[in-house]
C-alpha cells in the first residue's frame, strides 16, 4: 500500500469503476450468502462509475497540488448494491487511508452495517460526499450525520456551487460529454469543487463550499407570482 503523498487529496470513488488508468488500488465486493467478498476488479459493467471518474479526472488541473484515486467496486453486474458491499467498500477505503469518499449513490434504507463503516470513516478523519436528492425521502449514505451530500441544481453552471440547506449542495447536474445527468453528476462535481482545496477537515470543507455557493436555498421549480 502506497502512503499519501503530502498535501494531496486520496479519493476513494465507490460505484461501478473498477479499473481506471492511474488508480493506486481497486477491489470489487460483492455480497455472498449472508457476507461480503472481496475479488478483483473488474471492468465497469454500467459505465456509471466511470463517468464519475472522468468528472474527478477533469477537475485534476485545478486540483491543489493533485489527488491520488482508490477504486471500490460495488456494483460488479446491473444488480443494486448492497449496504453490506458499500460499507465494506469503506473500510477498504479507510484503510488505504483515503481522505475523501466519494458515492454517487443513495441506498433507500438505513443500515446499521453501513452506519457504522460511515461512522469509522468519520473518526478516521475521512470526509464523505454522498449523492442526495435535493427533495424527497433521505437516501444512504448521504442522510447520516457528518455526510457532506452533493445534488444537482440546474441554476448552477459548471463551476457554480448552491447551498440548498446546511451540508446539502448542488451542482450543475449534466456532463454532457458523457450524455449523464442527475444527482449523481451534482455530487461528483461538488466532490470536483473539494478537490480546488488543500486537504482539510469536513467542517473547513462545509465552510469553504458554503462561503463559494453562488445560489443559497432550495431551487424554486415553480413561478412566483408578484
Amino acid at each position: 500500500m502506497e502512503s499519501p503523498a503530502a498535501g494531496r487529496w486520496r479519493v476513494a470513488l465507490i460505484d461501478s469503476c473498477g479499473v481506471r488508468p492511474g488508480a493506486l488500488a481497486a477491489a470489487a465486493f460483492v455480497a455472498e450468502g449472508g457476507a461480503v467478498a472481496q475479488r478483483p476488479a473488474v471492468a465497469d459493467p454500467t459505465g456509471h462509475g466511470t463517468r464519475i471518474a472522468q468528472l474527478l479526472e477533469g477537475a485534476a488541473p485545478r486540483a491543489a497540488g493533485g489527488f491520488d484515486l482508490l477504486l471500490g467496486q460495488v456494483f460488479v453486474d446491473a444488480r443494486p448494491a448492497s449496504a453490506a458491499a458499500v460499507a465494506a467498500a469503506v473500510d477498504w477505503a479507510v484503510e488505504h487511508r483515503a481522505s475523501l469518499v466519494h458515492l454517487s449513490l443513495g441506498l433507500a434504507a438505513d443500515r446499521a452495517v453501513l452506519r457504522a463503516a460511515v461512522e469509522r470513516a468519520i473518526l478516521a478523519g475521512c470526509v464523505i460526499v454522498a449523492a442526495a436528492p435535493a427533495r424527497g425521502p433521505r437516501v444512504y449514505p448521504g442522510g447520516y450525520p457528518q455526510v457532506i451530500r452533493g445534488t444537482g441544481d440546474a441554476r448552477c453552471a459548471p463551476g457554480e456551487l448552491s447551498c440548498l440547506q446546511p451540508g446539502l449542495f448542488g451542482a450543475c447536474p449534466r456532463f454532457a460529454a458523457a450524455g449523464a445527468a442527475g444527482a449523481s453528476i451534482g455530487a461528483a462535481r461538488v466532490t470536483c469543487a473539494i478537490l480546488e482545496m488543500p486537504p482539510v477537515a469536513a467542517p473547513a470543507v462545509v465552510t469553504a463550499l458554503t462561503a463559494r455557493s453562488t445560489h443559497r436555498g432550495p431551487e424554486r421549480r415553480t413561478a412566483v407570482r408578484p
